[in-house]
Formats: structure tokens, C-alpha cells, sequence
């Protein structure tokens, strides 16, 4: 028995004593006084576990948005080569005009350089994101 209960059960003798003093002409009083007791135990019980379980939720929302979640998904990829493509042609006809074959080959270079290490930051980022997973799960 904790120390709500005893304190309820006090309220309960105290009610039944005063109502053995005055006699059966204020029971009714007496007994709406301890049920509003009871009504504001409950309520006081219920409002702090909606508050726990709200900060609870809240906690779990604030830590949600502060893990990074992957954002590239297959259109950001698919839009990304587009672009590396489209540029790679203006690229390629400068680094061959301005120095023949080994500027076509520094252009493409540096046109695969830019996609690997794009490769590289997503899949690190996406098994990064599958890490995090496994340690909520």
C-alpha cells in the first residue's frame, strides 16, 4: 500500500467518523465530499500520466529529427547523372579542343571523380542510417 492509498484510506475513515458524529441526515453531503476527493486522485493520477506519455512522445520525435535520414532517393541519383552527362558534353568538347586527348581524358576524369565520390557519401550515409536503425531497434 503506498502513500495515496493510506491517505485515501484516512479520508475514508475520517468521512465514515464525521458522518457517525452528525448522524444519517449529511451522509449524502459526506459522500459527495469524498467522491470529490476521489474524482480530483483520479484526475490529478490521469493528468500526469498524459504529461509523462506527451514528454515521452515528444522525446521520441526530438530524437527522431536530430538522426540524419538519408534524402537521396532514386530521383535525386537519376537527376544527378542527368547532370553529369548534360555537362560532361561542353566538358569534354573544351578539355579536347584546348588539349586534344589528354584534356578529353582530365575532363572525363574529372567527371567520374565527381560521381564517385557522390557514390561514396551516399552509401556511407545510407549505411550509416541502417546502423542507427538497428541500435532503436
Amino acid at each position: 500500500m503506498d502513500g495515496r492509498d493510506t491517505d485515501l484510506k484516512k479520508e475514508l475513515d475520517a468521512t465514515l467518523q464525521t458522518r457517525r458524529e452528525l448522524g444519517e441526515e449529511y451522509e449524502s453531503a459526506l459522500v459527495d465530499s469524498f467522491l470529490e476527493k476521489v474524482d480530483q486522485r483520479i484526475d490529478g493520477t490521469v493528468e500526469r500520466r498524459v504529461r509523462r506519455q506527451l514528454a515521452e512522445q515528444q522525446m521520441a520525435t526530438a530524437r527522431d529529427s536530430r538522426s540524419p535520414r538519408p534524402t537521396d532517393s532514386f530521383g535525386e541519383r537519376f537527376g544527378f547523372g542527368i547532370v553529369s552527362l548534360v555537362l560532361a558534353v561542353p566538358l569534354s568538347a573544351i578539355g579536347g579542343g584546348v588539349a586534344d586527348l589528354p584534356g578529353l581524358l582530365v575532363a572525363w576524369a574529372g567527371i567520374v571523380g565527381v560521381n564517385v565520390v557522390r557514390a561514396a557519401r551516399t552509401t556511407r550515409r545510407r549505411r550509416r542510417a541502417d546502423k542507427d536503425d538497428a541500435w532503436q531497434d
